[in-house]
């Protein structure tokens, strides 16, 4: 199962850790993780919600 994303989530990622989704297409979100901005390409690897 592939997870659904909307605009203004909280996540964590394994790497970069929290970040709110900014912006969704078919193929990935980009995640604010501050200072940086990240696209994380589907299936949302080591991406989880909070």
């Amino acid at each position: 199962m592939i997870l659904q994303f909307e605009v203004d989530e909280l996540v964590n990622h394994d790497s970069h850790g929290m970040g709110r989704v900014v912006s969704l297409d078919a193929a990935g979100v980009t995640v604010d993780f501050r200072p940086e901005i990240i696209r994380i390409p589907s299936p949302f690897p080591h991406l989880s919600k909070l």
